[in-house]
This record gives structure tokens, sequence and C-alpha cells, in this order.
């Protein structure tokens, strides 16, 4: 009876290596002497292991290569070689060059993530190391009344569906689809559904438009003791 077929596993003999990305292979493998460009290398091979969503276990499991290995090679204390390099990079869909090189181009694709904040569903459309962050996000109709706050940074913003109600300082708008607005977060704000239905943005701010909202300096309720 025959023998179950082995489980896959990534190995050089799936991924042929062209000669550029060959000789960068061999150029990782040379001694470094002080370690620098192996840290580099295994600073690049986490950051893309990272963006990939996937845990030290995941890609052991996709590559054959222990959990420790890699973590010893994201570290730069282990020194890579062909044979830990290939099956790394093709089980994270680069190429030898993105890993190795330190003028290589990477892939400029952004793989999307989703997370709740802020009580609505946000889609991140750019790397989290980007000093510009661009976001969907899909807020839901909230009964309570709004709350101006503020942080540091600039936002832009364009409406795909519905009706967005955005309040700024003295403005009380209603931008329907295919409206963009623009200001400095350091001006009070507050943008919600202008109605009953969920209403669907697109956002572009500053790393600092990341950080967690701060309540506005002004509240004149308080201030007037009511």
């Amino acid at each position: 009876m025959p023998s179950a077929p082995a489980p896959h596993r990534v190995s050089h003999r799936s991924r042929p290596v062209a000669p550029a990305a060959d000789a960068a292979a061999h150029a990782a493998a040379a001694p470094t002497g002080d370690g620098t460009r192996a840290a580099r290398i295994g600073a690049r091979l986490k950051a893309t292991r990272l963006d990939r969503d996937l845990t030290l276990a995941g890609l052991a499991a996709a590559t054959g290569i222990s959990s420790s290995t890699i973590s010893r090679l994201e570290a730069g204390k282990r020194q890579p070689n062909l044979d830990l390099l290939i099956p790394l990079a093709a089980a994270l869909e680069v190429t030898l060059d993105e890993l190795v090189s330190d003028t290589a181009v990477p892939d400029p694709r952004v793989r999307p993530r989703f997370t709740r904040r802020w009580g609505a569903e946000v889609e991140q459309l750019s790397r989290e190391g980007s000093p510009m962050q661009t976001v969907r996000m899909v807020l839901p109709p909230r009964d309570e009344e709004p709350e101006l706050r503020t942080h540091d940074g600039f936002e832009w913003l364009y409406v795909l569906d519905g009706r967005l109600r955005l309040r700024l300082a003295e403005h009380d708008l209603v931008l329907k689809p295919g409206e963009a607005a623009e200001f400095a977060t350091r001006v009070p704000h507050w943008m919600g559904s202008a109605d009953d239905h969920p209403v669907e943005i697109m956002c572009i701010f500053s790393r600092d438009g990341e950080r967690i909202h701060v309540r506005a300096q002004t509240e004149p309720d308080r201030r007037a003791g009511r």
C-alpha cells in the first residue's frame, strides 16, 4: 500500500534562483565581520514577515526552518545562507534581492489590515511605518451628541458612500458622496454619520493622526458650569 505523501514545504527546488539573485544570496552568505549586514538582512526579514501577518511558527511551518533559527536570523545572531534565504524568500513571496540588497526596490503592494477603532470599521491601506496613513472607514450611526476632539496632524477625507456630518470648530457640515474636506486636526473636530445609515469614507492623515484623540481644550458647557 503506497505511503501518504509528505506535507509540502517550500524548498530551494521549488523556486529557481536567477543569476542576479544568486549573486545577492552569495553576498549575504559571505562573512560579515561585525555582523552588521546580517543584522540588516534580519531586520528586513522580520519586517517582511510582520507585513505578511505571519508568526514565527507560521513561517517555520511554511519553510521547515525552526522558529528559533528564524528568530536568530531576524535578530542578526545567525549568519544567513542560501539554504535559509531561498525557502524564506519563497514563503514570503519576495525575491532574494529584496531580503539581501540594501538598494533593492521592495514590493510596493500593501496588504490591507482590518481593525475596529473609534467605534468604526477601519481598513488600513498603508504600511505601519508610513509617515502618511491611508484608511477606509465605515462609521455607524450614533445617538450621542458629538464631542469635539483634537490631536496633532493634518487630515484629508473623501466621502465614498452615505452622508458624513463634519463638525469643525464653528462649522457644522454635511458632506455627500464625491465631496472632500481637509483640515488641521489641532482644530476641534468630530465626524460621523449624518443620518440613520452608515457612512463610508477614505482618510489620509499624518502619522500623528493615529494617536488616540484627546479632549479638546475648549469645552464651553463645563467652563460655564453646565
